[in-house]
């Protein structure tokens, strides 16, 4: 009985999660976090050090 109750939740906050991810109100911070890996800055520069 407890572990039906557990997995009936936890589904409900899986499928929270999916509705939360994919709603129309996310995409435009998503597209901006994709785009992280190929913006120009020193944080993810692993060229060699200069002398």
């Amino acid at each position: 009985m407890i572990t039906g109750i557990f997995t009936a939740v936890l589904l409900a906050m899986f499928l929270g999660i999916v509705v939360w991810a994919w709603s129309g109100r996310r995409r435009a911070d998503f597209a901006a976090a994709a785009q992280l890996p190929f913006a120009d800055g020193g944080a993810g520069n692993h060229s060699e050090p200069q002398a």
